[in-house]
């Protein structure tokens, strides 16, 4: 979904409309500072919940626990490629976007996350991706969605997108494909449509049957995870 910055490969194409027209050098998604890439994840969440959090880091094969928890939360920092396929940021390596899952999408959402992550760390294109994934949901072998599915995106210092400030702090709900909250609409391009104004919750680009059967719902919230003000 989302601050370490790491500079864009030399040469990049300068298009707005595709300026990541492919994966970068693995090294600039990776953090060199294991300690620091801890930190950075459990900043997705107030510490109340973070520090007791199972927490994973990126490593050159994937996703890789790097400390045990205890309350049944993950901590990772996910990188562009969790964004919807068509999303002109996808391999944007300055992305940064510490999340921090409850328990029932640590079990059904954080599966989505590792399979496309080896996917992309294994050179597969964004088609193959997306075909591998719905290959996978077709025969099972990523989990249902649970109910109460949840989480944390509160970081100040994430780095979720090249549009606007960057940043904001909110929640997310994930529910079942189809699911109507009175949302608001958020396309790959950052831009918002309201067909229910005032509402504060937005449905975000990602997943939509696209492949993934899920909507998830985003909440914006005026703290940080350290507690102070964030903007909305």
């Amino acid at each position: 979904m989302l601050a370490v910055l790491c500079a864009a490969r030399p040469g990049r194409a300068a298009d707005t409309r595709t300026p990541y027209p492919s994966m970068a050098p693995l090294d600039q998604y990776l953090i060199a500072d294991q300690n620091a890439e801890i930190a950075l994840a459990r900043t997705a969440a107030p510490s109340s919940i973070s520090r007791d959090a199972k927490v994973m880091v990126l490593g050159s094969h994937g996703y890789e626990t790097a400390v045990e928890g205890k309350n049944g939360f993950v901590c990772v920092v996910e990188r562009a490629w969790m964004s919807p396929f068509e999303s002109p940021e996808f391999w944007n390596p300055k992305n940064r976007s510490p999340i921090c899952l409850n328990p029932a999408a640590a079990r059904t959402v954080l599966p989505i996350t590792l399979r496309r992550t080896k996917l992309v760390l294994a050179g597969k294109s964004k088609d193959e991706i997306k075909q591998s994934i719905k290959a996978a949901i077709e025969k099972k072998e990523l989990p249902e969605l649970e109910a109460g599915a949840m989480s944390y995106m509160m970081s100040k210092h994430a780095y979720l997108t090249d549009a606007g400030n960057h940043n904001m702090a909110h929640l997310m709900f994930y529910t079942p494909l189809g699911t109507v909250w009175g949302a608001n609409v958020v396309d790959s391009s950052n831009d918002v449509s309201e067909p229910f104004p005032g509402s504060p919750l937005l449905l975000a680009p990602s997943y939509k049957g696209n492949p993934e059967p899920i909507d998830m719902f985003l909440m914006g919230t005026s703290v940080w995870s350290d507690g102070t003000p964030a903007s909305m």
